[in-house]
């Protein structure tokens, strides 16, 4: 799968406003504005919080990891897991934001 991922400018921790204003091109998950991937810290975190992330189909899933896959490389990321499914597409870590 083609990968929409294009990289921004280095941002580390991101302000509501900064996040508001990547482009969708920055996300993981671009339709969804889900998961950012603006340094090796949060493809990390789209790596860790992949089987979180709901409402999206099995389509948006590839899209969303050929785009982790981009930036991991670009940002010098190891990935060891070459399938989505290696991830999971449950949550099976708790998410503490479903328990407020």
């Amino acid at each position: 799968m083609d990968t929409t991922w294009k990289p921004v400018d280095e941002h580390g921790t991101l302000s509501s406003k900064e996040r508001r204003e990547l482009p969708d091109s920055a996300y993981a998950f671009p339709a969804k504005r889900k998961e950012p991937l603006t340094d090796a810290a949060h493809v990390r975190t789209a790596l860790a919080r992949f089987d979180q992330v709901q409402g999206v189909s099995d389509r948006e899933r590839d899209q969303a990891f050929a785009n982790i896959l981009a930036a991991a490389r670009h940002h010098g990321v190891e990935v060891a897991e070459t399938d989505w499914r290696e991830l999971g597409s449950r949550p099976h870590t708790p998410n503490p934001a479903q328990h407020r």
